[in-house]
């Protein structure tokens, strides 16, 4: 094994070149030598000029490696740190260690809750289930709507038609405050009641059709004209068998169907003989309205004409007619206003008789 270590800066005393060994055996070659203990190295002599010259060549090249020459244990170079020995305490951990747990949720400690954001909290609780629950029994009054004080109030709306005197669901006149085009006030004028029925001479087929569900118990009507004598409108009062949920039934399909806006489904006018609205027929319908009631067993309707007779080829709703910006010779007319004041005023009064309770008897 070749050992690869310079000899220290002062070297020991050698012989000179003249007088060195020659080359030497390898060791296969040469026989064992006896093993004897290691001569003390000789005192270092004083260094001289040609001394000193060798010392610095030797840091050069310092040569081969002679046999049975001491090498100094000491290493050139910088020594390796030393290790620093372990702390008698262990060093304190930045974060406290967590505990292992099972449970879910956050390991660390929660701050505590502020008493006011938990007062807060429990407010907004508060009134979020009292909330629920007014939406809850909002909807639990409005599907009792079958309870014993709607029956009663339905049974006595569907006698009104014997028992209230005729001018008191058909007045004698009507006046419309803003009733009319441009919001110009109308008035009309009864001319005839026609005998009370059934629903079979006062509503088309299909209209009648649809009306089957709820029954038609009667069908009272009554015709009018208005100031000038133009016009002629005839409304009815359709009173119906059905309690409160059938009538509810209907009214959402009228609404969701939208059939108040359906040409054939218009009840039919009473023609008046010797008066303005002798001619009023089927052909002449120029507007109408079908309201369906849920608070009472009654479909209102109303429908319009031309005093004159003449026949109308496109006939438009009331809602139709009676919008901003309206044209043709129905809505120009005014014959949507027509029927619909004179609905808005018989609808007004039912529902007034109706609030207000049987008379009592004399």
């Amino acid at each position: 094994m070749t050992t690869d270590a310079r000899p220290p800066r002062s070297t020991p005393h050698l012989p000179p070149p003249a007088q060195r060994t020659p080359q030497l055996p390898s060791p296969a070659q040469r026989p064992e030598p006896a093993a004897a203990p290691a001569p003390a190295p000789p005192p270092p002599a004083p260094e001289g000029p040609a001394d000193r010259l060798r010392s610095a060549l030797d840091l050069i090249d310092p040569g081969p490696v002679l046999p049975n020459t001491r090498i100094s244990p000491t290493v050139s170079g910088p020594r390796p740190p030393a290790i620093p020995p372990l702390p008698a305490v262990p060093p304190r951990p930045l974060l406290p260690p967590e505990p292992l747990s099972d449970e879910p949720g956050p390991l660390r400690p929660v701050p505590a809750r502020r008493p006011g954001r938990l007062a807060a909290a429990a407010v907004c609780v508060v009134l979020g289930a009292g909330l629920v629950g007014g939406a809850a029994a909002g909807t639990w009054l409005d599907d009792d709507s079958d309870g014993p004080a709607a029956r009663s109030t339905y049974t006595a709306a569907r006698d009104l038609w014997h028992s209230v005197p005729v001018d008191t669901l058909f007045p004698r006149t009507i006046r419309g405050a803003g009733a009319g085009p441009g919001g110009a006030d109308r008035q009309w004028t009864r001319i005839g009641v026609a005998p009370d029925g059934d629903c079979a001479d006062a509503l088309d087929p299909l209209l009648l059709k649809v009306v089957e569900p709820v029954g038609c118990a009667r069908m009272l009507r009554a015709t009018y004209t208005d100031a000038t004598a133009s016009s002629v409108t005839t409304v009815g009062l359709v009173f119906t068998s059905a309690e409160p949920a059938a009538m509810t039934a209907l009214a959402n399909r009228f609404s969701t169907q939208k059939l108040g806006d359906r040409t054939d489904l218009l009840p039919r006018p009473y023609a008046v003989k010797g008066s303005d609205a002798a001619s009023f027929g089927d052909k002449q319908r120029a507007s109408w309205t079908v309201r369906v009631l849920t608070d009472a067993p009654v479909v209102v309707t109303a429908v319009s004409g031309f005093a004159d007779g003449r026949a109308v080829l496109a006939p438009q709703s009331a809602e139709e007619a009676t919008v901003d910006g309206a044209s043709g010779p129905v809505a120009e007319a005014g014959l949507g206003h027509d029927a619909k004041g004179i609905a808005d005023t018989v609808e007004r009064g039912l529902r007034k008789k109706v609030a207000a309770g049987p008379e009592p008897a004399p």
